[in-house]
């Protein structure tokens, strides 16, 4: 019996040896200290805190002079696109200026020619000459100006560059024609300055 108690004894000892000494390396991650499961990171963490005051302050002056050169470039966009703007309007504004004058002195011009012919039956020379020559300039700083008479004497009747105002015989042209001018029309450029007066023959 002694035996037995003693064999018995025995084995529950054995037994806690035993349950001790199993698996004695399965520890497992999640029982391990951080420090023991990373042991490079807080080195990394360190270094990365060492680094980061230069790197940030690099990427603020990047982020500073991306935005001035976008803003420059703006500023430059805008001041371009003013200056296209601003010779936009001095040329229109030049042009209708140019218009408005040449027009106000067409009826001038109208009296000079008036006054040319009834001069050519005039004794008085200098007089005759005096006034071709004023109409000369006239027409010298028209021509400057870009002003041409519309002269279309004869060809179709185009409502766009005359004003019919008479109608003329079958004896005078082909119908649907010019065929007298009573007032000169002019263009100035592509535009007209004044349409004709004319008188047409019916088609």
């Amino acid at each position: 019996m002694k035996k037995r108690k003693g064999k018995g004894k025995m084995d529950k000892k054995q037994e806690e040896i035993l349950e001790q000494n199993v698996n004695p390396e399965e520890e497992t991650a999640e029982n391990k200290p951080e420090s023991e499961t990373s042991p490079e990171a807080p080195v990394e963490e360190a270094k990365a805190e060492e680094e980061d005051p230069a790197q940030k302050a690099l990427d603020e002056a990047n982020a500073k002079t991306a935005e001035y050169l976008q803003l420059a470039q703006r500023v430059q966009a805008d001041f371009e696109n003013f200056r296209r703007r601003n010779e936009s309007v001095r040329a229109d504004a030049y042009a209708d200026g140019r218009k408005d004058v040449a027009a106000a002195m067409l009826p001038v011009l109208d009296n000079l020619e008036r006054a040319v012919e009834a001069a050519a039956g005039s004794q008085d020379e200098a007089l005759k000459n005096g006034v071709e020559m004023v109409l000369k300039q006239m027409t010298d700083a028209y021509e400057k100006l870009g002003v041409k008479p519309i002269d279309r004497m004869g060809e179709k009747f185009d409502p766009n560059l005359e004003n019919a105002i008479l109608q003329g015989t079958e004896e005078e042209g082909e119908p649907g024609t010019v065929c007298q001018v009573l007032q000169k029309g002019y263009m100035i450029g592509d535009k007209v300055l004044r349409h004709a007066m004319v008188k047409v023959v019916p088609e």
